[in-house]
């Protein structure tokens, strides 16, 4: 390291932009503060469409798209084996001493904890999502996160709902496991300079239109609500397969006047159309945290949200209202919403989410994280399998069997092109550590 007791880390996952999401958005956040912390960053991500190779973004974070297609839903086909050699060039290119993986959906995160714990590196684990138990996806993705986290480092979830839920689902031992939320850039994020006008109630609801994210409730509320309240109207942004039912609800009960489609928004332009609005709705059937309201409530709007998940953990009870995912018990909810926008301050609830939630916070929480994880104990093969037998009696014996089949190939990987051929890249960084006067200095001669 160029800086004493400062990280490098690799970041890895199958959502990166130029996708656009809460995974997205919390990796790159996360990467630029933690950079300015001192720490080298780099990401890895799977190709999307023309973008391949080696780029740059804000303050010199470098993102390897490897030259994977998506499979499915954004993620790379598992292939076990096949991304070991670009993974362990990367890792030895970029000198990383801590791999962390986003994401339980992410194929590639999955490969990469297995790899990077095969050549001996820390790993740390964030989940973001919330999976539920009896149903077969949900089985199966379970004892895939119950085959990662047998050997993670350290875990992180964002929301204590999560952490119960992630414990529960891959037995990792509580201690192991950190609760660091989400956040939301506030200077981003602001009010609009002059209060709305109270005549017309404007409702915003920004989304993946799909079924998790309560495409289907929207359709029976919004006519309901409309009914109730002549004054309302609705401002839809989002897209996904979902959108032909409420274009179809919008045209069965003639609310074209009334409900704006927007269809997909760029993220850069999500404040300019939440300040438009007087209330923020959110239907999600499942959600671990939920930025999106964060970002709304950072914009002075009202939020109302279904009661599931981490949400009533995100905002205090004086800037939400929340309501069980029944289409009734919603509709009462956007009432009595409307009802407390007179109380509402937007800019006085701006300056408490400005307090409440910083990236630069989440940065600092992380890089304890990082600590423990790096003085965890190395261990070897041997006496790392017994963590993967105890994960079933059949399944234990088919992790062993991978990893052990892992640690032979990475071996053969040595032999064919041993560390010293691989070329070490030289750092340097954009930005200034925080509190130093130094910068990340070129170690081109090193190499």
């Amino acid at each position: 390291m160029s800086l004493q007791g400062k990280h490098r880390i690799l970041m890895v996952s199958d959502f990166f932009y130029p996708n656009f999401g809460g995974v997205e958005n919390h990796i790159y956040s996360l990467s630029q503060c933690l950079m300015k912390l001192g720490h080298k960053v780099v990401v890895m991500t799977h190709a999307y469409g023309n973008r391949s190779g080696v780029r740059y973004m804000t303050g010199g974070l470098k993102v390897y798209y490897v030259p994977w297609k998506p499979f499915l839903m954004q993620n790379t086909l598992p292939t076990f084996y096949g991304t070991l050699p670009i993974i362990r060039t990367i890792l030895i290119r970029e000198r990383i001493s801590l791999v962390h993986g986003h994401q339980a959906f992410s194929t590639l995160c999955h490969e990469a904890l297995m790899h990077a714990r095969t050549m001996g590196y820390k790993v740390v684990f964030t989940d973001h999502s919330l999976y539920g138990f009896a149903d077969v996806g949900s089985i199966h993705m379970n004892k895939v996160l119950q085959f990662t986290l047998a050997d993670v480092s350290q875990a992180i979830c964002v929301s204590h709902t999560s952490k119960e839920n992630t414990v529960l689902r891959s037995g990792l031992p509580p201690e192991r496991v950190f609760v660091i939320p989400n956040a939301v850039d506030t200077a981003m994020f602001k009010p609009a300079p002059v209060r709305l006008s109270s005549h017309e109630i404007v409702i915003v609801v920004i989304s993946r239109l799909v079924y998790r994210k309560g495409a289907d409730l929207l359709v029976e509320v919004i006519p309901e609500v409309c009914h109730l309240h002549p004054n309302v109207r609705f401002i839809i942004g989002g897209d996904g397969p979902k959108r032909v039912r409420l274009e179809e609800m919008r045209e069965k009960h003639s609310l074209q006047d009334r409900v704006d489609m927007l269809g997909a928004i760029p993220h850069a332009k999500v404040q300019s159309v939440l300040v438009t609005g007087h209330i923020f709705l959110n239907s999600s059937l499942t959600e671990a945290f939920c930025i999106a309201i964060l970002e709304a409530a950072s914009c002075g709007l009202l939020t109302v949200s279904t009661r599931v998940g981490g949400v009533p953990e995100v905002l205090p009870d004086d800037m939400i209202v929340l309501a069980e995912p029944d289409p009734s018990d919603m509709v009462m909810a956007i009432t009595k919403a409307i009802h407390l926008l007179p109380q509402i301050e937007p800019q006085e609830m701006h300056s408490r989410i400005k307090k409440l939630y910083s990236w630069h916070d989440v940065a600092k929480r992380t890089e304890i994280v990082y600590d423990r994880a790096i003085k965890c104990s190395n261990q070897n093969l041997v006496e790392r399998l017994p963590r993967y037998l105890s994960c079933g009696a059949w399944a234990g014996k088919l992790f062993c069997l991978v990893m052990i089949i892992n640690y032979i190939f990475w071996h053969l990987l040595q032999l064919w092109q041993p560390d010293r051929d691989i070329e070490v890249v030289p750092d340097f960084n954009l930005m200034r550590p925080q509190g130093q006067q130094e910068t990340w200095h070129s170690t081109a001669d090193e190499s």
